[in-house]
């Protein structure tokens, strides 16, 4: 454990850009997608992005931003070939 590198935010962000990730806003609406950028305010673009309320998908879109003050967090989606 002593030998493990400390990652901080920022470095997961960095590994997740171009890749699957779901964002949970505060007001609980969650958007998945495919993260095309960010910035250190955690305003994000997010492609072929799906709008999932209370579970149920209700829409889809091709690009997306959104504002970072509405971000409760970004997590990184499991790939469908890591089982």
């Amino acid at each position: 454990m002593a030998d493990e590198q400390k990652r901080t935010p920022s470095d997961f962000l960095s590994t997740v850009i171009g890749q699957h990730v779901l964002v949970k806003l505060n007001s609980g609406i969650n958007y998945r997608g495919v993260l095309a950028c960010l910035d250190g305010y955690m305003n994000i673009a997010l492609e072929n992005t799906e709008e999932y309320v209370d579970g149920r998908l209700k829409n889809r879109y091709g690009d997306t931003f959104i504002r970072g003050n509405n971000v409760l967090y970004i997590s990184a989606e499991k790939s469908a070939d890591a089982s």
